[in-house]
């Protein structure tokens, strides 16, 4: 039975390296990827949702501010009006010729995702038809807007969505936080598109034509859903309209205070991933085959066979991370660092798979089957 368990963790770890290459390659090609520009550029809505001030609140917000673009308006909504993020608000700059700002504070909308309850209460002085739904903590260069446009030329995408790249704050959790997403979302997400899923809308950045949201019931319709962003874009697939990816990532400063908040954040967004695609969720164990490979070696009781795997898996996943490093422009980080990363990643794995309830800004919900988010106290 035990050598039947290593034959499979064998495999696990032989499809663990290939997707590992896979990955880096589709993360470098997307990287040299020209940069197309909009052959028209609407006037433009930016939904900026805010929760609290954090480090670096106003550099993002300030990025978003600083658009080469010919029309923008940029709503800032918060449920608390005495929200020190609107402070921050209010010392930014003076928008550039083109550009409004509007304050939306102190009210609103129904819903038990409080992100998309004050985006409920924001949507009212929303004037524009080309809608960008995007998080407080974003930072952007010039050309955003231009690479989030430019795929709505064509009539058969709903929605532009945008990767992100994470740069850490202080502390190991934050370097660690940074690392995953950097080498474990972005890479995954890169790699989905091309196997042929199209269906990832990430939260960060989402571009959306107002008849499309509007067809699709709103932001109503999202008011209950924990994944409120992969239900953007199935509005739009259930219209028959695709997905595009804009062609450069956005930037996030990533800060974590401690192990146990990382750990929670970290499981509440695969138990985000998990609603919607359970079995995908579960396949994903294949992405980690350093993991795979370290238990194949307390399997074995340490095995030449089993060392040799571990030591093939961990050349694999360095080779990786130091191609999309290169490619993305990344400082390189310690040894340390990434292997304690492959070992809270797949912990959080372990410990998403296995439940259903999650902590989001400091209160327990239940993901139902249906995406839905239920109160757990």
């Amino acid at each position: 039975m035990a050598s039947l368990l290593f034959s499979l963790l064998a495999l696990l770890v032989a499809a663990g390296c290939v997707y590992q290459a896979a990955a880096a390659w589709q993360v470098r090609r997307f990287a040299v990827a020209p940069r197309p520009r909009p052959v028209v550029q609407p006037p433009v809505s930016i939904l900026k949702p805010l929760c609290g001030d954090e480090p670096g609140l106003d550099v993002a917000l300030a990025s978003t501010l600083a658009q080469d673009y010919p029309a923008f308006q940029i709503v800032f909504g918060a449920a608390d009006p005495a929200d020190p993020a609107l402070a921050v608000v209010a010392a930014l700059p003076s928008p550039p010729s083109g550009g409004e700002i509007t304050v939306v504070a102190g009210s609103s909308g129904p819903g038990r995702n409080r992100k998309v309850a004050n985006l409920i209460a924001m949507w009212p002085q929303v004037r524009h038809d080309l809608i960008l739904i995007a998080d407080a903590d974003v930072r952007a260069d010039s050309a955003y807007l231009d690479d989030l446009v430019a795929p709505l030329a064509d009539p058969a995408v709903g929605v532009v969505t945008s990767l992100y790249v994470a740069h850490p704050g202080v502390g190991r959790t934050s370097r660690l936080a940074a690392l995953g997403i950097n080498h474990g979302f972005l890479p995954s997400a890169l790699v989905a598109r091309a196997l042929g899923r199209e269906d990832g809308c990430f939260g960060a950045s989402i571009a959306i034509r107002r008849a499309v949201l509007e067809q699709g019931g709103g932001l109503a319709a999202l008011k209950d859903l924990l994944a409120d962003d992969w239900a953007l874009g199935a509005l739009a697939r259930a219209q028959g309209l695709r997905i595009a990816l804009a062609a450069r990532p956005v930037e996030l400063l990533v800060t974590e205070t401690g192990w146990h908040a990382l750990f929670d954040h970290e499981v509440r967004w695969a138990r985000t991933i998990a609603a919607i695609d359970r079995v995908g969720a579960l396949a994903s164990v294949v992405t980690q085959p350093v993991a795979l490979a370290l238990l194949g070696v307390l399997l074995s009781g340490g095995t030449l066979p089993a060392l040799l795997l571990l030591g093939l898996a961990a050349g694999c996943r360095l080779a990786a991370v130091r191609v999309e490093e290169t490619a993305l422009g990344l400082p390189r980080c310690g040894y340390g660092d990434l292997a304690l990363r492959e070992m809270l990643s797949f912990a959080v794995y372990a410990v998403a798979s296995a439940g259903r309830s999650v902590l989001w800004r400091g209160r327990r919900f239940v993901v139902r089957r249906d995406g839905t988010l239920e109160p757990r106290d």
